[in-house]
Protein backbone atom coordinates (compact mmCIF):
# COMPACT_ATOMS: atom_id res chain seq x y z
CA UNK A 1 0.00 0.00 0.00
CA UNK A 2 1.42 3.35 -1.04
CA UNK A 3 1.35 6.32 1.47
CA UNK A 4 -1.08 9.11 0.56
CA UNK A 5 -0.60 12.36 1.82
CA UNK A 6 -4.04 14.93 2.18
CA UNK A 7 -4.46 17.38 0.51
CA UNK A 8 -7.08 20.83 0.70
CA UNK A 9 -7.43 22.50 -2.90
CA UNK A 10 -9.96 25.81 -3.67
CA UNK A 11 -8.48 24.99 -7.24
CA UNK A 12 -7.92 22.06 -8.64
CA UNK A 13 -3.83 21.00 -8.66
CA UNK A 14 -3.22 23.81 -6.28
CA UNK A 15 -3.05 22.26 -2.66
CA UNK A 16 -2.94 24.69 -0.13
CA UNK A 17 -1.75 24.24 3.28
CA UNK A 18 -3.83 24.65 6.24
CA UNK A 19 -2.22 26.83 9.02
CA UNK A 20 -4.94 26.18 11.71
CA UNK A 21 -8.31 24.95 12.32
CA UNK A 22 -11.46 25.50 14.60
CA UNK A 23 -14.27 22.96 15.89
CA UNK A 24 -17.50 23.91 16.89
CA UNK A 25 -20.94 22.51 17.38
CA UNK A 26 -23.39 25.00 18.42
CA UNK A 27 -25.29 23.24 21.33
CA UNK A 28 -29.01 24.41 20.17
CA UNK A 29 -29.09 23.37 16.92
CA UNK A 30 -26.59 20.20 16.79
CA UNK A 31 -24.30 21.85 13.34
CA UNK A 32 -20.79 21.90 13.60
CA UNK A 33 -18.87 24.04 11.96
CA UNK A 34 -15.18 23.87 11.27
CA UNK A 35 -13.60 27.10 10.93
CA UNK A 36 -10.08 26.23 8.42
CA UNK A 37 -7.49 29.01 8.21
CA UNK A 38 -4.64 29.70 5.58
CA UNK A 39 -1.92 31.92 6.41
CA UNK A 40 -1.28 32.15 2.35
CA UNK A 41 -3.08 30.70 -0.68
CA UNK A 42 -1.36 28.98 -3.03
CA UNK A 43 -3.64 29.79 -5.75
CA UNK A 44 -3.39 33.35 -5.34
CA UNK A 45 0.76 33.72 -4.64
CA UNK A 46 0.83 31.98 -8.30
CA UNK A 47 -1.94 33.63 -10.22
CA UNK A 48 -3.06 30.30 -11.32
CA UNK A 49 -6.50 30.80 -9.76
CA UNK A 50 -6.95 33.28 -12.98
CA UNK A 51 -6.70 30.09 -15.43
CA UNK A 52 -7.81 27.87 -13.13
CA UNK A 53 -11.88 27.38 -12.39
CA UNK A 54 -13.10 27.71 -8.87
CA UNK A 55 -16.03 24.70 -8.41
CA UNK A 56 -17.80 26.81 -5.40
CA UNK A 57 -16.69 23.26 -3.15
CA UNK A 58 -13.08 23.13 -1.27
CA UNK A 59 -11.54 19.63 -1.88
CA UNK A 60 -10.06 17.52 0.98
CA UNK A 61 -8.29 14.42 -0.77
CA UNK A 62 -6.88 11.32 1.13
CA UNK A 63 -6.43 7.87 1.28
CA UNK A 64 -10.44 7.14 1.48
CA UNK A 65 -10.99 9.42 -1.78
CA UNK A 66 -12.03 12.99 -2.31
CA UNK A 67 -14.42 15.23 -0.22
CA UNK A 68 -15.79 17.97 -1.90
CA UNK A 69 -17.68 20.66 0.05
CA UNK A 70 -19.29 24.35 -0.05
CA UNK A 71 -17.85 26.66 2.16
CA UNK A 72 -20.52 28.31 4.23
CA UNK A 73 -18.03 31.65 4.08
CA UNK A 74 -14.60 32.40 3.33
CA UNK A 75 -12.85 35.48 4.69
CA UNK A 76 -10.15 37.35 3.55
CA UNK A 77 -8.28 39.03 6.26
CA UNK A 78 -5.65 41.88 5.12
CA UNK A 79 -3.67 44.06 6.92
CA UNK A 80 0.00 45.65 7.14
CA UNK A 81 1.11 49.75 6.24
CA UNK A 82 -1.39 49.69 3.20
CA UNK A 83 -3.93 47.48 4.78
CA UNK A 84 -3.59 44.85 1.18
CA UNK A 85 -0.94 42.50 2.96
CA UNK A 86 -3.10 39.24 2.87
CA UNK A 87 -2.34 37.90 6.88
CA UNK A 88 -4.95 34.48 6.66
CA UNK A 89 -8.08 33.34 4.70
CA UNK A 90 -10.79 32.23 6.83
CA UNK A 91 -12.91 29.10 5.51
CA UNK A 92 -16.07 27.92 7.48
CA UNK A 93 -17.59 24.55 6.37
CA UNK A 94 -21.31 23.57 8.50
CA UNK A 95 -22.14 19.75 9.10
CA UNK A 96 -25.34 18.52 9.87
CA UNK A 97 -24.74 15.09 9.47
CA UNK A 98 -23.02 12.71 11.27
CA UNK A 99 -21.67 10.29 8.75
CA UNK A 100 -20.05 13.77 7.18
CA UNK A 101 -18.93 14.52 10.44
CA UNK A 102 -16.94 11.56 10.90
CA UNK A 103 -15.43 10.92 7.03
CA UNK A 104 -14.09 14.99 7.75
CA UNK A 105 -12.40 13.78 11.07
CA UNK A 106 -10.82 10.71 9.71
CA UNK A 107 -9.60 13.24 6.86
CA UNK A 108 -8.49 16.29 9.39
CA UNK A 109 -7.03 13.66 11.88
CA UNK A 110 -4.83 11.92 8.32
CA UNK A 111 -4.47 15.62 7.32
CA UNK A 112 -2.71 16.33 11.04
CA UNK A 113 -0.52 13.02 10.99
CA UNK A 114 1.07 13.99 7.37
CA UNK A 115 1.87 17.82 8.29
CA UNK A 116 2.77 17.73 11.99
CA UNK A 117 -0.26 19.25 13.60
CA UNK A 118 -1.65 18.53 16.64
CA UNK A 119 -4.57 18.11 18.49
CA UNK A 120 -6.13 20.02 21.19
CA UNK A 121 -9.40 20.90 23.29
CA UNK A 122 -9.59 24.69 24.53
CA UNK A 123 -10.57 24.74 28.08
CA UNK A 124 -13.59 26.20 29.15
CA UNK A 125 -12.59 28.87 32.05
CA UNK A 126 -15.46 29.80 34.60
CA UNK A 127 -15.44 33.00 36.30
Amino acid sequence: MTDFIPSIEFFEGIPEELSNVSLRRNRTTGVRSVLMMFQTLQSIERFRSYTNRFAKALVLTDAEGRIEIEPSSIKFIFGGPEGDDLERVECRLEIDQESHWERLMRFMHRYAEANGFAYGEVNSVNL
